[in-house]
């Protein structure tokens, strides 16, 4: 859902406790969740893994996951737009980076994981929780504006406490990179917002997940070469047009699979797949789970009630 821009939030955070198994679901931001108390099987890209209280959940944007508490689960959500993120990168890169459009490749080079768990202990994530609390109370409301500089030091004293333990993979600098001795002045650096094409490609697919795309089909519909689009859409939302494809295809399995009795070969034919394997193993590769094991997981009425699908307003 497309939030109206009188309500957009680039830094927000809840908190909610779980009880029903959900997802896999995935959110067009970068997700930050800290368990507070109760235990959880989370799955994704990464398959299952269980989580507990002391543990952190980084999820980067347009990365399905779910989960399946043991019981119950609380946590705190940050969410954060991808923007916002690439900004603090490419600050914190500045160094090696000749604009800001070379964030995104970068960071997809030293944040190869898009789902990680990382276990910071009781002790450390309790420092965590006086900050998380304020940050969920000032997140509520309509003075995100007045608020966003507090706000802002809170995410920054939470992600202090939290970096340490992200995996970040090595990555080497380019010979010219490390040969400039003046490094471009900000003034001269490039800040683009998002395509309007990618939004309008990411719009068709969303109204029509199991239509037959093509790269071709949609290049065309918004006057680009397919490589000029791939490269515009992987820019915006971290995938592939036909990548984003199969993650809203298997959301929405996901979905078919939780709320009725259908097969699973029906499941993937409704959601564009004609092959039942093709279906199986997009969902594994996509999910972390075969759509057997979701099944099993426990059934849910048609709409999920714990987590929407778009981030809460």
């Amino acid at each position: 859902m497309k939030r109206p821009l009188s309500d957009y939030q680039a830094l927000l955070a809840r908190t909610r406790t779980i009880h029903r198994p959900v997802g896999p679901l995935a959110y067009d931001c970068v997700k930050v969740i800290v368990v507070r108390d109760g235990s959880a099987i989370l799955f994704s890209e990464f398959g299952e893994r269980p989580i507990n209280v002391g543990d952190v959940v980084l999820l980067g944007s347009n990365v399905l996951c779910g989960a399946e508490p043991e019981g119950h689960i609380t946590v705190t959500t940050i969410y954060l737009d991808t923007d916002y993120v690439m900004d603090q990168v490419f600050w914190q890169y500045v160094d090696v980076l000749h604009d800001r459009l070379d964030t995104p490749g970068f960071a997809e080079t030293i944040y190869a994981d898009p789902a990680q768990v990382l276990h910071l202990g009781e002790d450390r994530t309790g420092m965590l929780m006086p900050w998380l609390d304020e940050l969920v109370a000032l997140s509520i409301g309509d003075a995100y504006r007045e608020r966003f500089h507090r706000m802002q030091a809170l995410w920054f004293s939470i992600i202090d406490q939290v970096a340490p333990y992200i995996h970040v993979s090595p990555v080497r600098t380019s010979p010219s990179q490390r040969s400039r001795i003046r490094p471009t002045t900000p003034r001269d650096r490039r800040f683009a917002p998002l395509r309007a094409e990618a939004r309008e490609v990411q719009g068709a697919l969303r109204r029509d997940p199991s239509r037959q795309w093509t790269l071709p089909e949609l290049a065309a519909m918004v006057h680009l070469s397919p490589k000029q689009l791939s490269r515009v859409f992987t820019d915006a939302f971290g995938k592939t047009p036909l990548a984003y494809l199969t993650m809203l295809r298997v959301q929405e399995m996901a979905r078919l699979l939780r709320a009725s009795d259908i097969t699973i070969a029906e499941a993937g034919r409704r959601v564009g797949w004609h092959s039942r394997n093709r279906a199986s193993a997009a969902f594994q590769e996509c999910a972390g789970v075969t759509p057997s094991r979701f099944r099993t997981m426990g059934r849910a009425e048609a709409r999920v009630l714990t987590f929407e699908t778009s981030v809460p307003t």
